[in-house]
């Protein structure tokens, strides 16, 4: 330290003797430096070293298997119960339309008046036509039983008893037809007052008074859809469907119960729907450009919120899972394969990295379906600050969220991975 000393003081000097002004006050800051660092390079007091950290603290819940009611969420349409559309089957004017578009009608109810003259006017003649067959045939008739009684002694021939029993029958035939043909005259005197097939909502009128309108055409008068009651029809993929099969006849599913399975349903806007319905059936066949089935459920629609044609979710049950592992979604993670992650403590408070494989989401947590068993401790809180085979100190993790005993299913990402 001393030979240190004496040099920086010689070398202040030189630089005063050889150097301008400015210069040496280059020299004095130079030496104001130098002697900072040799004072800094004296003896510093000794630092207590620090003793060993205490184990990280991480949240964890314990796994146990409960009851799950599963479900998967399908898009679907409305449409409605029973719908008819209204056509005339005779041909003419109409005369009056006698319902208001948008209310609701009853089956039976008028909708319609075509011109009625030329049908009266054939069921007159039709009615003639009867009247005189049947006045043919009382005269046949009389004829035919004198006869009877004449061929019996020889009076007349029996070609001619034959003739008088040929004429009988013919008249007969004719009276007969002659009803039919009043009858048919009668039903089209009757659809020239067309009414509603159904009760349910009527739309729009597609003709006016005046307009012309023809047996069974292809273009409907009116539309009457009824509304009490709605179809939702979905579409399920094939190959969840089976996989949905499988899982009941291994009994890793169970059915919910003897009744039909329940649907909730979403409207467009995310609301719920507040009644929920029941499914009817599957479809026999699957769409072959898109390898999907078609299911059908029905819901009550008293208040006519639904509407056909309205997109909607439908929840539909697939059935229980009466021993299910639930994972919080922040407790899973994905590795370098993509594998689904857990970190679990294990003996000693170790942890140890679990790969496990996942069906769906369920609210917010992952249904296990392998690699977990109840009873297990999986971190969920603290994860960033341990690693595998480090030892921790558990907490529980207070603020889980409630697991839900019902949840809607959703495809898992790189599921069963």
């Amino acid at each position: 330290m001393f030979i240190h000393s004496h040099l920086i003081l010689y070398v202040s000097r030189y630089f005063q003797m050889h150097f301008t002004c400015a210069t040496r006050r280059c020299a004095a800051i130079f030496s104001i430096i130098a002697g900072i660092v040799i004072t800094g390079c004296g003896n510093s007091p000794k630092t207590a070293q620090p003793g060993p950290l205490p184990p990280p603290e991480v949240g964890i819940v314990t796994i146990e298997p409960q009851r799950v009611v599963l479900t998967t969420e399908l898009p679907g349409r409305t449409s409605a119960f029973l719908t008819a559309e209204v056509r005339p089957q005779v041909n003419g004017i109409i005369l009056q339309r006698l319902f208001t578009e948008g209310t609701d009608v009853k089956a039976g109810q008028p909708l319609y008046q075509i011109d009625p003259a030329p049908y009266q006017a054939a069921h007159a003649n039709a009615k003639a036509t009867l009247s005189r067959a049947e006045a043919t045939l009382t005269t046949v008739r009389l004829r035919e039983n004198r006869y009877q009684e004449l061929v019996k002694i020889n009076a007349v021939s029996k070609q001619e008893y034959d003739d008088a029993h040929a004429a009988l029958k013919q008249a007969e035939a004719d009276v007969e037809a002659s009803k039919a043909a009043l009858e048919s005259a009668r039903i089209n005197l009757g659809y020239t007052k067309v009414t509603a097939p159904i009760s349910g909502r009527i739309g729009r009128s597609t003709v006016t008074n005046g307009a012309l309108v023809t047996a069974n055409q292809p273009a409907p008068l009116a539309t009457i859809q009824h509304l009490a009651s709605m179809y939702v029809d979905v579409t399920q993929s094939n190959a969840e469907l089976l996989k949905l099969k499988r899982n009941l006849a291994s009994g890793l599913l169970k059915h919910a119960g003897p009744t039909q399975a329940q649907v909730g349903l979403f409207l467009e806007d995310g609301s719920a729907y507040p009644i929920s319905g029941v499914l009817k059936f599957s479809e026999v066949t699957v769409e072959p450009s898109t390898g999907s089935v078609t299911l059908r459920a029905i819901f009550p629609n008293p208040k006519q919120t639904l509407l056909p044609g309205m997109f909607v979710r439908a929840v539909v049950e697939e059935g229980i899972n009466e021993q299910a592992f639930l994972v919080p979604q922040r407790g899973l993670s994905r590795n370098t394969k993509g594998d689904a992650a857990i970190l679990v403590v294990g003996p000693e408070d170790k942890v140890e990295e679990r790969i496990i494989q996942v069906a769906r989401t369920i609210g917010d947590n992952w249904l296990v379906s392998e690699g977990l068993k109840g009873g297990e401790r999986i971190i969920v809180e603290g994860i960033q600050n341990v690693r595998p085979g480090s030892t921790v100190r558990c907490v529980p993790f207070s603020t889980t969220p409630k697991t839900s005993a019902t949840g809607v299913s959703q495809p898992a990402a790189n599921a069963g991975k």
